[in-house]
């Protein structure tokens, strides 16, 4: 009923599920400094739930499901540091008992010497924050008070001086008031003075109002920009100095533009990815386009396909990513867009596993510890040239194409020459990439709550009335066993797994592989403001690679935080388009670009040819002399420029003259004329000056 993580609140107290019983479920207060766990029963639950007095929650330390410490930093050593004094505890299926806990600290407290007060810290640290390595992370970014004012009396505050004479002053409210007059006058303002000048000003005003302190000890610029840094936000600074139409014009952000050794269910799954055996169509069953990808991710325990990945790029981290995010969340949507209706209890795998296994190749490198470290996933990986120890989804694989190869033409056979007047079997294809994805779905759909596993290896206990079918098997897992499936955030999970690329600030927006995106939380922060400033960076953000219509993206290395930004208008012929899609475009246009500065080239250079061979031809037609002097040549070009253009207009007139007379053609409207005849006015729009 309740799932392993969840947050609950019952008596204005919140509660995080650690583990069931064969009675109920095990619990601990997660804002308390001296709780432990807690076993509740089953039927408490239930009359807690029926009389509204437990309720879901939410989980107020999910931010650090994506927080990945940099590597060799001090917060990611004192994490490590926990985990290990920790480990074997949290793996000991006692510890969650009050009787016999105690025995457990004890040598835990022995073999690492460290305290037995210190351990209890850790176990409930671990416990109340998720239950993942990142629950022990230390809370530095609850010290200290970045962007908080300072107080204090007496002496400057900060670190004292070392090579200027003198002590400094402390910034208090009179100088402040001293401060935001300076620079309202003199920096804020168009055309305004620097800040070293402001500052020059306020020198003058502090000196006069405090004329017994030693120059030396004058507040700084340093501190005056300072202040200007800090109670002046990036947008207000751009815009309180430039003017109202030049901001307008030049200074706004940019909007638009003209143009066998699991436990139970989830205890660990298996991802794999193959080449099928067919080829397949386009869209407009016009052209072949190759044999798909097919990824599949499967539940050791019960077979239960718990998610997969159909497309036509290679394998690689960007598809297992897909292929792993679609087995941990719901896919009612996902059935219902190919026809299959479904209830999410008959595809319940939604959640986090314990630990995935894959090839070596797919699921290395930096990216996946997003999923290691911040959720808690184990990764394991194969040993090379061992498909065996995969061998429930390597086996799925045989089992999935012999469901549609005896019916589908462009199956893949022996040799692509069949006997003699035979055709290539790849110019049978005829299914499209959506007709196979619907073939695979449905099969998998039969494979989960239908087929029956006549070699499944049956647990002790597993009663012999249980039909071995997949979705049976998880249902009584969950149910008889640990169940060990944990929930995530669909939305935290996708951005965390999903790739990511460095990006840049420009004056058109965030560029990600050549494409533009922006957000309302980046035109807030003056990034955009085309200032003359440098803009910070570099940045990242997280992209998919299926659609390129939005990124995620961090404004800050070191936080989970992150800003949906959607495609710009100068990049509005990608919407709707995949980034693969955008790839092969921006590689057609490049080429189409340089076959045209080819001839573009040619052109230019004959038109130099063209300009040099006239003014050769000029200079040798002018004459030596333009007059009898220069000051009668300077005085005569008024007479000789009326002269030229009445010789010009009556050039045009005999041309005229030869022309055949032409017929007025007549108007159709299309739409009700206006009134005036006008055209209407579309400025206000243009340049996004209306509302």
């Amino acid at each position: 009923m309740l799932q392993i993580n969840d947050v609950f609140i019952h008596d204005e107290t919140k509660y995080r599920i650690l583990d069931t019983t064969a009675d109920g479920y095990v619990w601990i207060d997660i804002l308390s400094d001296t709780a432990l766990p807690e076993s509740i029963s089953l039927s408490a639950v239930e009359s807690a739930i029926l009389s509204e007095e437990l309720r879901k929650a939410e989980d107020p330390y999910k931010h650090l499901a994506t927080v990945l410490p940099a590597e060799g930093s001090i917060a990611r050593q004192i994490r490590d540091k926990r985990v290990e004094a920790i480990k074997d505890l949290i793996r000991h299926p006692g510890i969650y008992q009050r009787k016999g806990r105690g025995a457990l600290v004890l040598q835990a407290t022995q073999d690492n010497g460290i305290p037995k007060k210190t351990i209890y810290a850790y176990l409930r640290q671990y416990w109340q924050r998720g239950c993942t390595p990142n629950a022990l992370l230390p809370d530095y970014e609850n010290s200290g008070g970045r962007g908080k004012p300072r107080t204090g009396t007496g002496k400057k505050l900060g670190r004292p001086r070392s090579i200027a004479p003198g002590n400094g002053a402390r910034v208090d409210a009179t100088i402040e008031r001293m401060f935001r007059i300076v620079l309202d006058r003199y920096y804020l303002i168009e055309n305004g003075h620097s800040l070293p000048y402001a500052h020059r000003r306020f020198e003058d005003m502090y000196e006069a109002a405090h004329s017994d302190v030693a120059k030396a000890d004058f507040p700084t610029v340093a501190q005056l920009r300072h202040f200007y840094e800090r109670e002046y936000v990036r947008p207000e600074r751009i815009r309180l100095k430039a003017n109202r139409i030049d901001y307008q014009k030049d200074v706004r952000p940019l909007r638009s533009t003209a143009t066998s050794n699991v436990h139970g269910p989830g205890g660990r799954y298996e991802i794999d990815a193959t080449v099928a055996d067919i080829y397949l169509l386009s869209a407009d069953r016009q052209k072949i386009i190759g044999r798909p990808t097919l990824y599949i991710v499967v539940d050791v325990y019960s077979r239960l396909v718990c998610g997969f990945y159909v497309g036509l790029e290679n394998p690689s981290y960007v598809t297992a990513m897909l292929a792993l995010i679609n087995a941990m969340t719901d896919k009612t949507k996902l059935c219902q867009s190919y026809g299959y209706s479904i209830e999410p209890e008959e595809w319940p795998a939604i959640g986090l596993p314990d630990a995935i296994l894959a090839d070596r190749g797919e699921l290395l490198g930096h990216q996946i510890e997003y999923l290691e470290q911040a959720f808690g996933v184990r990764i394991e990986n194969t040993p090379p040239y061992r498909g065996d120890a995969k061998g429930i989804v390597e086996r799925y694989f045989r089992t999935i194409q012999a469901d549609f190869k005896p019916f589908s033409p462009g199956v893949v056979t022996g040799s692509t020459a069949k006997k003699r007047g035979g055709n290539d079997y790849r110019l049978d294809a005829t299914l499209t990439l959506d007709d196979f994805t619907k073939v695979i779905l449905g099969s998998i759909l039969h494979r989960n709550l239908s087929s029956v596993l006549a070699k499944y290896d049956r647990d002790p206990d597993m009663p012999d009335t249980l039909p071995a079918i997949p979705i049976h098997i998880w249902r009584w897992g969950i149910q008889h066993r640990s169940g060990r499936l944990r929930n995530a955030s669909e939305l935290a999970l996708k951005v965390a797994l999903l790739p990511r690329q460095k990006v840049t600030l420009s004056d058109h927006g965030i560029q990600c592989f050549g494409v533009y995106y922006t957000s309302s939380e980046l035109l807030a922060s003056g990034w955009l403001h085309r200032a003359g400033q440098r803009r910070p960076g570099p940045f990242k953000a997280a992209y998919d690679p299926a659609i390129a219509d939005r990124i995620y993206f961090f404004p800050d290395p070191n936080k989970s935080e992150y800003w949906e930004c959607s495609l710009t208008d100068r990049s509005r012929g990608y919407r709707g388009k995949s980034l693969w899609e955008v790839w092969e475009s921006q590689q057609q246009q490049r080429k189409t670009t340089a076959s045209a500065k080819l001839q573009a080239g040619e052109s230019k250079r004959a038109l130099e040819n063209l300009i040099q061979t006239t003014i050769c031809n000029a200079e040798k037609l002018r004459p030596a002399h333009l007059g009898e002097s220069k000051t009668e040549a300077l005085s005569g070009i008024g007479k000789n420029r009326q002269e030229a253009r009445k010789l010009e207009r009556q050039q045009r007139q005999n041309t005229a003259q030869l022309e055949p007379k032409s017929q007025k053609a007549s108007i159709t409207y299309l739409h009700t004329p206006p009134e005036d005849g006008a055209f209407p006015d579309f400025l206000d729009d243009l340049f996004g000056e209306r509302e």
